[in-house]
């Protein structure tokens, strides 16, 4: 299967005029560096999101808890506003929306469970906060909510394109068991090798390709996966320094974040992937 061109052509014109200026001579370490310049750009506004809620939770780490708005409830409003604007800013489409708000309502569900008295995988410190769905304060719904929006708006603005794109069907049970497993694992077996190695297994030969403003590069999707969930154990390590939320062990003092967490977030991301991948594969099909 091969997702063409036709996802998302709206940046494109941009690119040409970007680079109109540059000769068709020029030297291959000028294009490089035009090409990295051009990446990282997109690179930044595809994460604005987690960028400004990651600065959110610094700016507001030495909160007064006698405050009469609690730190998690500003938190909250913080991000809806963050969310707000980037729709009217016309950062995010209507059908990025929609999976944006699924995967929020999953990870809260999921922030319930993990974080309930009789699981306490983690903890919110602030426990006087308004909004919250029981020991789950609503803003962090939003801080999974931002991986899908970064993977939604990367995919449109680097034109993401795959070949050997293994069959639907296939990612898509990937994704609903590796969900599951964050709440079975604790009753019965943990699955969570299994489902990585067979996240391997089906993605093995696809390969993924995206501009970079000048040409368009390729490389494993495997690579690219773990890339993204590399950075975002390494965000982790920095909401925890900021304490918006932490780990049994980090409770007398902040301890950098396991990397057996990467897994996990390999694990999520590839869900937040995959549901991403059915809102472009409808629009192929409409």
């Amino acid at each position: 299967m091969v997702f063409s061109r036709d996802l998302h052509q709206g940046f494109t014109p941009g690119r040409e005029s970007l680079f109109m200026n540059i000769p068709l001579a020029s030297p291959a370490g000028r294009v490089a560096v035009h090409e990295l310049i051009w990446f990282a750009r997109q690179q930044l506004l595809a994460c604005v999101f987690g960028i400004l809620l990651l600065l959110g939770l610094f700016l507001t780490r030495s909160w007064d808890p006698g405050t009469t708005l609690a730190r998690a409830d500003f938190l909250f409003l913080y991000a809806i506003g963050l969310q707000i604007a980037l729709i009217a800013f016309r950062f995010e489409h209507r059908d990025e929306i929609v999976v944006i708000f699924a995967f929020h309502l999953l990870a809260t569900l999921m922030e319930w469970f993990k974080t309930s008295p009789t699981i306490g995988s983690w903890q919110y410190p602030d426990e006087g906060a308004i909004f919250r769905v029981y020991q789950v304060p609503l803003f962090a719904g939003f801080l999974y909510s931002s991986v899908g929006s970064y993977i939604a708006r990367v995919w449109r603005l680097l034109d993401f394109r795959f070949e050997n794109y293994p069959p639907v069907a296939e990612t898509v049970v990937l994704a609903v068991l590796a969900y599951a497993n964050f709440f079975t694992h604790h009753f019965v077996a943990d699955i969570r090798v299994p489902l990585i190695l067979a996240s391997f297994v089906i993605f093995a030969r696809c390969r993924l390709t995206f501009t970079t403003g000048l040409r368009d590069r390729s490389m494993p999707l495997l690579v690219g996966l773990m890339a993204v969930a590399l950075m975002i154990w390494i965000a982790e390590n920095a909401g925890t320094y900021a304490r918006a939320w932490v780990y049994p062990n980090q409770e007398a003092g902040w301890r950098l974040v396991s990397l057996h967490k990467f897994w996990a977030w390999y694990l999520l991301m590839t869900l937040s992937f995959v549901l991403v991948s059915l809102v472009h594969l409808r629009k192929r099909r409409e």
